[in-house]
């Protein structure tokens, strides 16, 4: 497949992306996770458990990450 994403205007990415989520949506078969994702959570799992992490609200989640890269 010869697409060149970097020629492609923003609305035009944005359209793309769009289609790719609609015909994997459509897709009935499910992914299998790799092995390392279910260490992954145990651990994360854990360490909440264990008082060492907490949740916070995604919206003040979004604007930790905003601060973070601004």
């Amino acid at each position: 497949m010869g697409i060149n994403i970097t020629d492609m205007t923003i609305e035009e990415k944005l359209m793309a992306m769009e289609m790719l989520w609609d015909d994997l949506c459509k897709n009935q078969q499910t992914p299998s996770s790799p092995a390392w994702h279910e260490t992954v959570l145990k651990d994360r799992e854990k360490a909440i458990a264990d008082g060492k992490d907490d949740f916070i609200d995604w919206g003040e989640a979004k604007k930790n990450i905003l601060k973070s890269i601004s």
